[in-house]
């Protein structure tokens, strides 16, 4: 008869009972596409990313310096609140802004940076407070000697890059660390001991 519908088969059932909960799915991830959302590979923006540091100088003023070159590279899931950091620093680039201080602070009772020219940081263990990130618990390794260090993200913000299809995050990051530790004991005590890293960080979505 014109217009009437025609029984479902068996086997028609069986073939909507498999493809409904299979076109929920689809609609449900165009609907909330972070439910499905993955890890994402971040390059630091050589221009935007520094580490700097300073430390109380005879216990009157302060000395800042930084570090001109570094690389690493960054993951994150921010769904699964998880990711992996690797920061890779030239401890010869070091800058104070007076070429003889560099030339001492590279010298090997210091960086050592003839021997040692690389400085890590290598973090697995990020902390979120819901979707923010907090803080990166990790380890440096400097002189040749690891040790635990704990980056608080002052603030850490992703935002989508104009006129292009790569998301860009960043954010400022301080941690404090004992040059004792590392076997930089010269002039102590009256150089201090603790030394504040600050470190601005931007990254690319690869």
């Amino acid at each position: 008869m014109n217009g009437s519908r025609k029984p479902m088969t068996r086997c028609s059932r069986r073939v909507a009972a498999t493809l409904l909960p299979l076109i929920a799915c689809v609609a449900l991830a165009s609907a909330i596409p972070a439910a499905c959302a993955e890890p994402v590979d971040y390059a630091p923006d050589p221009q935007f990313t520094r580490v700097h540091w300073e430390v109380r100088h005879f216990g009157t003023s302060t000395i800042r310096g930084r570090f001109d070159r570094l690389e690493g590279a960054i993951t994150l899931d921010r769904e699964k609140r998880r990711g992996e950091v690797s920061i890779v620093v030239d401890t010869g680039s070091i800058s104070t802004g007076i070429a003889p201080f560099d030339t001492v602070l590279r010298d090997a009772e210091l960086l050592a940076s003839a021997a040692f020219p690389k400085a890590y940081f290598v973090s697995r263990d990020l902390v979120f407070d819901g979707e923010r990130l907090v803080a990166l618990n990790g380890e440096i390794t400097l002189r040749g000697i690891s040790q635990p260090l704990r980056l608080q993200a002052q603030r850490f913000v992703c935002r989508p890059v104009a006129d292009a299809p790569r998301e860009r995050c960043g954010g400022d990051f301080v941690g404090e660390l004992r040059r004792s530790d590392f076997g930089m004991t010269v002039a102590l005590p009256f150089a201090a001991d603790r030394v504040r890293l600050q470190i601005e960080v931007e990254g690319l979505a690869r």
